[in-house]
């Protein structure tokens, strides 16, 4: 497998030329992780290599590492960038990041160390993506998957014991299924989303049915 190197507008004119196919987010990340003219990497960066796909690349990105547990707050800082693009999915906009996000950044050495970790695991998982079912993927069913993500990336940024998870998951897959037109996905993560609402609401049942059952008592 060829490595691109170069500015974000270099990688993404190469993605756009070479054989007229794109490059897959684990080859981006891998150029610019390997790209030495630059001291940091930014999400601008992924933003403009990514160039018209962008939408599935950072939602995955947010998304991702919300997966496993994290500590208390990072859901909700990784969640509001979520809510920016999916709003703008869901209403048919371009994507777009205010610059205080869009200009987050690491050493291109820490970024590189982080790639290496993930791009193998994302390498395997869009080996099992391809274009197919792709109405599901195009307009006007990607607006209800921008609709069904921002309910998602919403609930992600509450303060919900492990209430982040399950909707990072769905929100995963639906950023694999953009990213490669794989409709398929798109049915995995409607169905991990009907799972993630379920489970979320238990939680939060069971929470509130909790604090009424102390403050009944406390007041008894």
């Amino acid at each position: 497998m060829s490595v691109q190197t170069g500015s974000a507008e270099d990688i993404r004119e190469q993605n756009r030329r070479d054989d007229g196919t794109n490059h897959r987010l684990s080859e981006t990340l891998e150029a610019l992780a390997t790209d030495e003219s630059r001291e940091r990497i930014s999400v601008r960066d992924i933003f403009e290599a990514m160039g018209d796909r962008a939408f599935g690349a950072l939602m995955l990105v947010f998304a991702l590492p919300n997966i496993i547990p994290t500590p208390p707050g990072t859901s909700a800082v990784l969640g509001a960038p979520l809510v920016f693009l999916t709003a703008q999915l869901a209403l048919g906009l371009k994507p777009w990041l205010p610059g205080l996000i869009a200009d987050r950044s690491m050493s291109r050495l820490d970024f590189a160390a982080l790639t290496e970790r993930i791009a193998p695991w994302l390498a395997k998982a869009e080996r099992l993506l391809k274009p197919r079912l792709t109405g599901l993927v195009g307009h006007p069913a990607e607006y209800v998957v921008g609709a069904i993500c921002l309910i998602l990336a919403v609930i992600l940024t509450l303060p919900i014991p492990l209430g982040n998870m399950l909707p990072a998951l769905s929100i995963c897959l639906f950023s694999l299924a953009i990213l490669e037109r794989d409709g398929l996905f798109t049915i995995l993560g409607t169905l991990m989303a009907a799972v993630s609402v379920v489970v979320v609401g238990g939680v939060v049942y069971a929470l509130v049915k909790t604090l009424i059952f102390l403050v009944s008592s406390a007041l008894m």
